[in-house]
């Protein structure tokens, strides 16, 4: 959209005005000269007149244009500028932007603008001062947060903090990977769906179940508990098992006892036992399983061994119910051999694999076999990159055993350690424990994998063998002839790809911590007002841009990437995005590719509308839906309702409407001219990321100067949008 200026409104007034004056002052000298004539002489001049009458019309059409191209004139050099400089004005004063208004117009309104310039200028040292003095007299509670964001960061349970809305005002990284894992479009959305600041948490759980565990709280606060909590266990729409623990979060009084405190929130603490309680299914089958079987097959040999008592029993017949017991004790035996290794395969599942960096393996190797093995070792050959998922304590035990026997028995005086992603087995990392020196029979390897792992004066319970198992790994002896050396090699699962990025962006710095808090949700009463009535600075947005194939939604252009961020208590919240490449499953015209950026080849194999859409809605649920010129991106979503039943219903703003509400004398309305007017630095142009990014960072300055102008809620802002020029586009 070009978004070009219409014309100022009081500039037609004043062409009407000397029109009329013209015509008033023509007809008034008229009638004069007119009342000075005789009748003759007067009938000789209306005849005049109305054959010249034409001639009359153009001339004062001309002496009209001259008039409005002087007051058009007059305009631009003394009006216009003056009431752009008035709003450019109010934009520095009321936000926190700062910046040199242009010098434009007369001189006069150029030297305003100057002074206006050198005023900003020292407003903003003042505020330099005076932010100094603050941060450090706010630097003690920032401590405080950060130390509670560092603390929440590396909790191993889930932990999410609501609001009595239910609205999230806090969570740590490990509730995100396990909002990751309920998600019913993890592809897609990846869990920012369910997990975010200011989302309700009642998109996971049962708004009823939630509301009992609060009441069985309250009770037990009346009742005088100190410490009250409830528990439940819940499944989610993606079918996981969730055991919840709850713990009451109360107002902070001094003035107050403990009992009397108010309950403004609660914690929730989760785990998944979805895995936990296939296995205890497995389990009770198996044991179901046998003493069923069991008693059936007890009875049979009972009546076997009684009928074997009869002297007179024939030799086939004896015969035959000894193979009847015979039988019966193979198949107990079997069932016994089965629960065995079930019971086995269950305690293996129940070591705890964690995700850990290869090279931090290998370092913490190499200190444990020096201080008990008592021989030096060093790494060679070490992939920085790999994470592996291992329990690294029986694994270093092994490493640690195997380097001792290979001193004890063989004088090995020296150990390398090798790492690298093993060769012909996927998700496999190959660690080898390097040697020089006598060779091994293939015996003794056996020996050392089969004894139980001691070292020095500690011995564990456990073989080699049982640490591999243990693993899902293996476990063999090679010779490298050419090097003359040998080595063990263990073959280790890797991390599963995704931990790895979860693990990998959970420890590398960032210019500041993500924001996964915001106490001041603890204000909201977001069930006490209609959405219309909200302030806006109470309100959830959901801000995005659709890039799609051309500008024509109802002749078949598609969408083919959709970005959104969420603004929530006037932040935005840049951690919780939504940033989705989609098929369009058709060709996208060569001459877009240019201005987005996007190939076919990009968008082939991504999720079609038909997935996308569910999640963005998910996404986008309870939410206001904010965008720059709006219509055009609603138009692509709303064409898409009936096929993927997805309705976007949703109370939508307008950053362009907006604009023209606040600043109806500029020059443009585009996204790049609100980017500059409000000193927001654009990144990603014509990406669907980029853009809404700038159109939330702009949409977050717009909100003060609209209260400035009296438009406070979400209604009024409406209301407002829809009287400007701009509404009058359509899609």
């Amino acid at each position: 959209m070009s978004g070009q200026q219409k014309t100022d409104r009081r500039l037609w007034w004043l062409l009407g005005m000397a029109g009329l004056v013209s015509v008033a002052w023509l007809g008034a000298t008229i009638g004069l000269v007119g009342s000075t004539l005789d009748d003759e002489s007067r009938a000789t001049v209306w005849r005049l007149l109305g054959e010249q009458s034409v001639l009359l019309l153009l001339t004062w059409g001309a002496g009209m244009g001259a008039i409005a191209w002087a007051l058009k004139r007059w305009f631009d050099h003394w009006v216009t500028p003056s009431v752009q400089l008035a709003e450019e004005a109010q934009v520095v004063l009321k936000t926190d932007v700062v910046r040199n208004l242009p010098l434009k117009g007369n001189v006069e309104t150029q030297a305003l603008a100057g002074l206006f310039n050198q005023l900003v200028a020292q407003r903003e040292e003042l505020r330099s001062e005076m932010d100094a003095k603050v941060n450090l007299a706010a630097e003690g509670i920032e401590q405080e947060k950060s130390r509670l964001a560092a603390l929440m960061s590396e909790l191993t349970q889930s932990v999410v903090v609501c609001n009595l809305d239910g609205r999230v005002l806090l969570y740590n990284n490990r509730a995100r990977m396990q909002f990751r894992a309920l998600s019913q479009a993890p592809g897609v959305a990846g869990g920012a769906e369910l997990i975010g600041l200011g989302r309700s948490i009642y998109g996971v759980f049962d708004q009823r179940l939630v509301a009992h565990a609060l009441d069985s709280i309250r009770q037990r606060l009346l009742r005088g508990a100190a410490q009250p909590s409830a528990q439940f266990v819940t499944t989610t729409p993606s079918g996981q098992l969730l055991r919840v623990q709850m713990a009451p979060v109360r107002a902070a009084t001094t003035q107050a006892s403990d009992a009397d405190r108010e309950l403004t929130g609660f914690v929730l603490m989760l785990d998944n036992i979805t895995r936990e309680f296939e296995a205890e299914s497995a389990k009770d089958q198996v044991l179901l399983s046998l003493t069923e079987g069991s008693r059936a097959a007890l009875a049979n040999m009972q009546a076997a061994i009684d009928m074997l008592d009869f002297p007179d029993l024939e030799p086939a017949m004896r015969e035959r119910f000894l193979g009847v017991v015979r039988d019966e004790i193979r198949s107990l035996s079997q069932r016994i051999t089965a629960l065995e290794s079930g019971s086995a395969d269950s305690v293996k599942s129940r070591w705890p694999l964690e995700d850990m960096l290869g090279s931090d393996l290998v370092n913490a190797a190499i200190k444990r076999i020096e201080v008990t093995a008592r021989v030096p070792a060093s790494a060679v050959d070490v992939d920085s990159s790999l994470w592996l998922k291992v329990e690294s304590f029986s694994l270093l035990q092994a490493l640690s055993y195997l380097t001792a026997r290979l001193s004890e028995e063989f004088s090995v005086k020296f150990v390398q350690l090798r790492l690298g992603l093993a060769q012909g087995s996927a998700g496999k990392a190959q660690l080898d424990l390097i040697w020089s020196g006598q060779v091994m029979s293939t015996e003794t390897v056996m020996s050392w994998e089969m004894d139980v792992i001691k070292v020095g004066a500690e011995t564990t319970r456990i073989t080699v063998r049982d640490v591999i198992e243990r693993h899902g790994g293996a476990f063999w002896f090679e010779r490298e002839r050419t090097r003359h050396q040998a080595f063990f090699r263990f073959l280790l699962p890797l991390a599963n790809p995704q931990e790895q990025a979860e693990a990998t962006a959970a420890l590398q710095p960032t210019d500041s911590r993500p924001e996964y808090y915001d106490f001041d949700l603890f204000k909201t009463t977001e069930l006490t007002h209609a959405l219309d009535d909200r302030l806006l600075s109470e309100l959830t947005y959901t801000v995005f841009d659709t890039e799609t194939t051309g500008l024509n939604p109802s002749q078949g252009d598609e969408i083919i990437q959709i970005g959104a961020a969420r603004i929530v208590n006037n932040k935005l919240l840049k951690q919780e995005c939504f940033e989705q490449l989609v098929d369009p499953r058709r060709s996208i015209p060569a001459a877009t590719i240019p201005i987005h950026g996007i190939s076919p080849d990009m968008v082939q194999g991504q999720p079609t509308i038909d997935q996308v859409l569910p999640a963005f809605h998910a996404f986008a649920q309870d939410t206001v839906l904010v965008a720059h010129n709006a219509a055009f991106d609603m138009r692509f979503l709303q064409l898409k309702e009936q096929q993927t039943g997805m309705v976007f219903d949703h109370p939508v703003l307008d950053t362009l409407l907006l604009s023209a509400v606040l600043h109806p004398s500029q020059d443009s309305h585009r996204l790049e001219a609100l980017s500059e007017r409000f000193n927001v630095p654009i990144v990603g142009r014509h990406t669907a990321m980029g853009d809404a990014m700038v159109t939330a960072e702009v949409f977050v300055k717009l909100i003060p100067l609209l209260a400035e102008k009296g438009i406070l809620t979400l209604g009024q802002a409406r209301e407002a949008a829809q009287k400007t020029y701009y509404a009058r586009l359509k899609y």
